[in-house]
């Protein structure tokens, strides 16, 4: 008995992408079109939330997911979000609990997540068809809420978990802990725990220091505190950070990425450690993220000379 060779090649599973787009804003409807037009005339499948797709101007081809779960991206290579942090953020939570990487456009102002920006949308058709992306992993927190001794809430984050007053005319009174031991306490606005990925977020609006996102680290940064030290902190990677509001103070209130909330009843306790499962970002090009911070804040690098020759 002989083997027979075969004819021809195996044939290639077919490739689906995933788009996620702020349907709210005619730049995103209009770069998505673009987007499942230079997607569907290479041979790519697109596949779009059935609830947003009445908003956009897609042809009968396109797959409809009919729930917003992690499920809906199963079989997908790559999910690509177009719109500004808040949608980024959005897309980062299909990211995680699916595994897929995603490619962020941005169409809003800052969008450190994002990769490209609205004029590169041929291009980055052009690097998905061509499968000429990288995908790197970004460090998340895993938030635990006790109160009484048992958890009440569990979340995670991959910019940062903020806990903050609400009632305006009152400060939060918290006391820090890192690894298990007491740092400070103080009378503040809230408190930011955050990644490196979020140093650029919240944290940098607190005043907190940009981490470059290949470094490993979480940050505790005060927000509006009454005290004399008050200064955000570097901690390890493998550090257990805490907040415990104090059971004299006003309830405060849990955000995390600044998109899900919980209250905090006084005396209840936040800790904060190393997420167990990253964000896959997808990453077209190789430029520094000195490069990239220096393009995004518009910072004033006139006269530089660079590294003596």
């Amino acid at each position: 008995m002989t083997d027979t060779a075969p004819t021809s090649a195996e044939p290639r599973a077919p490739r689906t992408v995933f788009l996620l787009a702020h349907t709210g804003r005619p730049a995103a409807i209009r770069s998505a079109e673009l987007v499942v037009h230079g997607l569907l005339k290479s041979g790519i499948g697109v596949r779009v939330l059935e609830a947003e797709a009445a908003d956009l101007p897609l042809p009968p081809s396109v797959e409809l997911a009919p729930a917003a779960t992690p499920a809906c991206l199963d079989g997908c290579e790559l999910l690509v979000v177009l719109g500004g942090d808040g949608t980024l953020l959005r897309g980062a939570e299909f990211a995680r609990a699916s595994g897929v990487p995603m490619l962020g456009v941005n169409l809003g102002r800052v969008g450190f997540l994002a990769e490209a920006e609205r004029d590169d949308l041929d291009k980055v058709v052009d690097r998905v068809v061509g499968r000429s992306y990288q995908v790197e992993e970004r460090m998340t927190v895993d938030v635990v809420v006790h109160q009484n001794g048992s958890v009440i809430h569990r979340d995670w984050a991959l910019n940062e978990a903020a806990v903050q007053k609400t009632e305006p005319e009152r400060m939060l009174e918290v006391v820090l802990e890192i690894d298990g031991r007491p740092v400070t306490g103080f009378g503040c606005d809230g408190i930011v725990c955050a990644t490196p990925t979020g140093s650029t977020a919240y944290a940098f609006s607190a005043g907190g220091p940009v981490v470059w996102p290949e470094v490993e680290a979480l940050l505790m940064v005060p927000i509006g505190a009454h005290a004399l030290f008050a200064k955000p902190l570097v901690t390890s990677p493998t550090s257990v950070l805490a907040v415990e509001v104090q059971p004299h103070t006003p309830h405060g209130v849990l955000w995390c990425d600044g998109r899900r909330s919980v209250g905090l009843p006084a005396g209840a306790r936040v800790e904060v450690r190393r997420g167990a499962v990253p964000v896959r970002l997808a990453r077209l090009h190789h430029a520094s993220f000195t490069d990239r911070l220096v393009a995004k804040f518009a910072l004033p690098v006139a006269g530089w000379r660079g590294a003596p020759h």
